[in-house]
């Protein structure tokens, strides 16, 4: 291992949204490559419920490993499990079908940090594999880790200050990228990608309950919700090597 990455978890620990997390990342993968028999590895096992639901859907021909800084796993069934110090993958090249960065991204450090991440999961993938990558947005009205308005949009020097005075840590630890900034990040590590955030919307109204409000947006015409990214709280990319 090389970088040292010491965060605070932001890792979700619930077992009911995290297994309609899997369900979601499930439907959009398999838009594009099926799971049965995959070779899959979720970076940033969280709680491991992800990692957990998928190995039932990958069947006993395919293989889950989870890695994560911070072992916080509410779950251990039916995955394997590494722990890890920084961007580097202890694995052999092309050693999966499937690779899960599922709001990790923002996590890793800096732009170089970033780029890091992204080559690890392209020195992993095999061929004709995917990349499921979610991020936040920078320009979300609400920071989703701390839960402040307008947290990722302020200069950088008064993001610490802005979440101590808030009562919620004392520093911000998250490099949320623009879109522009995270399609350039994927362009220079080799990759192309689809932007996946308008499908997940679909999907999302298929498998929760939400409110009317959210159910009639998340149904509303493609041109309408593609005028709407710019201010989505999370984009969604499925990667695949260019």
């Amino acid at each position: 291992m090389t970088e040292v990455l010491e965060r605070q978890p932001h890792a979700i620990l619930d077992g009911d949204s995290r297994r309609l997390k899997a369900q979601k990342i499930a439907r959009l993968v398999e838009s594009v490559r099926p799971l049965r028999g995959a070779r899959l590895l979720d970076i940033g096992a969280g709680s491991g419920y992800i990692a957990s639901n998928l190995g039932e859907l990958v069947g006993p021909d395919g293989e889950v490993w989870a890695v994560d800084v911070n072992d916080q796993r509410q779950t251990n069934e039916g995955y394997s499990f590494k722990a890890v110090t920084g961007t580097e993958l202890p694995f052999e090249e092309n050693a999966f079908d499937v690779v899960l960065s599922n709001h990790v991204i923002e996590h890793v450090g800096d732009r170089a940090a970033q780029l890091r991440h992204l080559r690890e999961i392209g020195r992993v993938l095999a061929p004709g594999g995917v990349c499921y990558l979610a991020v936040p947005n920078r320009w979300g009205l609400v920071e989703p880790h701390f839960r402040l308005p307008f947290l990722s949009w302020i200069p950088a020097a008064l993001r610490d200050p802005y979440v101590r005075a808030a009562r919620r840590g004392s520093h911000y630890d998250c490099n949320l990228p623009t879109r522009g900034q995270a399609t350039r990040l994927f362009s220079e590590a080799g990759f192309r990608h689809q932007e996946a955030t308008i499908p997940a919307m679909r999907v999302l109204r298929e498998l929760e309950s939400m409110s009317l409000a959210t159910r009639v947006l998340c149904s509303a015409p493609k041109p309408v919700l593609r005028a709407l990214l710019p201010l989505n709280p999370t984009m969604i990319f499925l990667l695949r090597g260019a």
